[in-house]
């Protein structure tokens, strides 16, 4: 049996986090001695690492509810939780290599001439394959930037705003973070019409994307390691 104390001096973490990730149900219930003091095992050293090491790159939601499954020894859905997570960071990572190759394509003159055209809210939607009301959230919040067309008032955006709209979009899903707080502040502080600006933008976010995939690649492997405790893995 160990401590919590212990535990939490081995994580780095306070033992009231430890409780809360119990009674939250993250981790099986603790045994209890005589006098009421809770009491640990190694399972629970493993639930409370994997917890620790999949939250970075898979977020507490997700990794509450693959804990969840493993409680119940239910495998298959766990893991159908973990590929999923892992192909929407794939998918945006695409996004973003996209996004640094239409940036790599475009020169200043062009991109002037493109500021020119401009697209409804819905056309930006359908291009980007976001809700409407993300982007007017973003909008709301002060990310990006519309104008209203006048002859119906309805909000519009040019091309160099849908380069803001197409780099916040890689970063939608990623776990929250000060490096992403950071990032999404350079994209709405970002000069629209200085191209190199906005390339080293869209490479820190790919790079911080990858940042992500060894941060899952971490997790996964303390799963593993949490699977073969149980012996619901070979």
């Amino acid at each position: 049996m160990i401590r919590p104390i212990d535990i939490a001096k081995k994580l780095n973490i306070s033992t009231s986090t430890l409780r809360n990730y119990e009674t939250k149900g993250r981790v099986p219930t603790s045994v209890r001695t005589s006098k009421g003091y809770r009491q640990y095992t190694d399972e629970h050293v493993a639930y409370f690492t994997c917890i620790q090491s999949m939250e970075p790159g898979f977020g507490m939601e997700a990794t509450s509810e693959i804990l969840g499954f493993i409680q119940r020894k239910e495998m298959n859905s766990a893991l159908r939780i973990v590929n999923e997570v892992q192909a929407n960071l794939h998918r945006d990572t695409l996004l973003a290599e996209s996004n640094i190759q239409l940036l790599e394509t475009e020169s200043p003159s062009v991109h002037d001439a493109q500021d020119m055209v401009w697209m409804s809210i819905g056309e930006v939607a359908q291009e980007t394959s976001l809700p409407r009301s993300t982007i007017r959230h973003w909008e709301k919040v002060g990310l990006i930037l519309s104008s209203r067309d006048p002859q119906n008032g309805y909000r519009r955006y040019n091309r160099s705003q849908l380069h803001k709209i197409r780099l916040l979009r890689t970063l939608r899903p990623a776990v929250y973070s000060l490096d992403l707080i950071g990032l999404k502040q350079a994209i709405a502080e970002m000069d629209p019409y200085d191209i190199e600006h906005a390339k080293r933008i869209a490479h820190q976010s790919l790079q911080f994307l990858y940042k992500i995939k060894r941060e899952q690649f971490r997790g996964v492997y303390d799963l593993y390691k949490l699977c073969q405790i149980l012996n619901i893995i070979g």
